[in-house]
């Protein structure tokens, strides 16, 4: 049985009702990891507690990240667990940095997957009050994205 703490939920006692869904992704169809945090959080910490899940890659592997990610913690923590960060740097950012323009236009990928979730109504409305439960129905709705892209041609 679940029991509901502060931290089991996204709803905030400062009056937040909105939940984060920070996830990385192979392609538009296959979520590789996924971690929740409350709306009014920053999103560079809990991409960076999501890269560490994941754990150190075996080769380089690029990570097209938003922009909310681009500061310096979040794209070593990239670098340090083997993933190629592949950020624009933020427009009031004084040391700008060069980033792979062509390969970044693949973020749009990461879009149609947060589309493609969105479009279940558990996902989007988020009626659940336990996070563990919004997982759940985040989860399946990856599952069933998956099981579409295998069955089509």
């Amino acid at each position: 049985m679940f029991k509901k703490t502060a931290n089991s939920q996204s709803v905030s006692p400062s009056g937040g009702w909105n939940t984060k869904i920070h996830a990385v992704t192979a392609g538009d169809t296959l979520l590789k990891g996924f971690i929740l945090s409350g709306g009014e959080e920053h999103d560079a910490p809990a991409g960076r507690l999501l890269l560490e899940t994941l754990g150190k890659q075996e080769t380089t592997v690029p990570l097209l990240m938003d922009r909310a990610y681009a500061d310096i913690k979040t794209r070593f923590t990239a670098w340090d667990l083997r993933f190629q960060a592949v950020v624009p740097p933020k427009t009031n950012t004084v040391d700008k940095w060069e980033y792979d323009k062509e390969l970044y236009k693949k973020r749009n990928e990461i879009e149609r997957f947060f589309r493609k979730v969105k479009a279940f109504r558990a996902v989007f409305t988020r009626y659940d009050k336990l996070d563990i439960i919004f997982s759940g129905s985040v989860l399946f709705a990856a599952i069933i994205i998956v099981l579409r892209s295998v069955n089509t041609p």
